[in-house]
């Protein structure tokens, strides 16, 4: 395998590097964390600063390689992360490029691109906990519409949200992975009720969504019908594989900004916790090169990450927090104190081994598909 750029991709690296050079100082301030509907005219104004320079279609009109390339220089670079665009550009985009009528890829795909439109992701249940396809919400046809009616939790991005990726179950008597449908459903339909809901870092980022008999045309059906769970590992095979690229290069700078506090604040002289920052530089080290090897396995398959997403997604969840609990060691007592760096960030790594998929999902998906073990009965 060879990990090189080849001379295309130098010239690419280059150019993104001297356009972000320039760019990038002449971006407005940040919005408050609490108000999504500036975080929303952000992250799409960002957007579109990379439609108008030829960059946004990177997330799917270009090659695994160059994907990479792009999220590795915009992180080392501090530009913003796709934010409010992160269902859209990383899921439900590469979906329908992947998936989609090229009616459908007319529609939807241009829009993500040029920052006009917000995607939420509609795929958790209260009672189905990890086992997605236990999905309860029903989507009845009525000659050229679905009648939907359920409830979704963890809803990302929902309240400011145009279109939902939406799991329904289409036959209720099929077995539960083969009655289920993947639908792009307009978020201001009548019938849905959105409910904000607040995390422990107090951050508004999810919501509980409420679908009383919305009607969502069957033209807005990704795949065929019953066949939602194979397009739905689809979208899951993109946010395992390739949606946490940027975080990792983060991670890896937060890594040398906590070795530069430690010097600071004299815990650099504790031998425990300089053995635990190098051996997390080895992990995240490891993490990057598992990311490259999983980006040369979709550029030879097509384009479409495999099954390996969920070894780095299983491996990554758990680096970050140990990551963020080394920040808690270096910061001392200020480690409870929201207003120093990295604190938030710990609250928020507690979830990453449940977000997108359970750590004990991964492994399950790592032995049955990976290590060929058999099934548990």
């Amino acid at each position: 395998m060879n990990l090189t750029d080849t001379p295309e991709e130098e010239e690419f690296r280059a150019r993104l590097r001297e356009w972000l050079g320039e760019v990038l100082p002449t971006l407005p301030p940040k919005p408050s964390p609490d108000d999504w509907p500036g975080r929303r005219a952000y992250d799409l104004g960002w957007q579109r600063r990379l439609y108008d320079a030829g960059y946004a279609d990177v997330h799917w009109g270009a090659s695994p390689t160059v994907r990479l390339i792009f999220l590795e220089e915009t992180e080392k670079a501090g530009a913003p992360y796709v934010g409010a665009g992160f269902v859209g550009l990383l899921h439900a985009g590469p979906t329908i490029a992947a998936e989609g009528t090229p009616e459908q890829r007319a529609r939807w795909l241009p829009p993500i691109l040029r920052g006009e439109e917000v995607w939420c992701q509609g795929f958790s249940e209260p009672d189905a906990g990890s086992d997605l396809a236990a999905l309860r919400t029903r989507a009845r046809r009525d000659g050229d519409d679905y009648v939907v009616s359920g409830s979704k939790i963890w809803t990302s991005h929902a309240e400011v949200a145009d279109w939902c990726e939406l799991l329904v179950r289409t036959d209720p008597e099929a077995p539960k992975h083969r009655g289920i449908s993947w639908l792009a459903m307009p978020m201001d339909a009548p019938g849905i009720t959105v409910r904000p809901l607040k995390t422990l870092a107090g951050s508004a980022e999810f919501a509980e969504v409420f679908l009383d008999e919305v009607r969502v045309s069957v033209a807005n059906r990704v795949g065929d019908e019953n066949d939602g769970w194979r397009v739905t590992m689809v979208t899951l095979s993109f946010e395992r594989g390739t949606a946490f690229v940027g975080e990792v290069v983060a991670c890896r700078r937060v890594l040398r900004e906590l070795a530069g506090e430690a010097h600071k604040n004299g815990r650099w002289d504790d031998p425990v916790l300089r053995r635990r920052l190098g051996r997390l530089n080895a992990e995240f080290r490891a993490l990057w090169r598992l990311t490259q090897w999983n980006v040369s396995e979709a550029e030879r398959t097509g384009g479409v990450p495999g099954v390996g997403g969920s070894v780095f997604k299983l491996r990554y969840s758990h680096a970050r927090q140990e990551l963020y609990d080394a920040a808690a060691d270096v910061l001392g007592p200020d480690s409870l104190d929201l207003d120093r760096p990295w604190v938030l960030d710990r609250l928020s790594s507690l979830s990453y081994t449940i977000a997108a998929g359970t750590s004990q999902i991964q492994r399950n998906i790592v032995a049955e598909r990976i290590l060929g073990l058999p099934k548990g009965r």
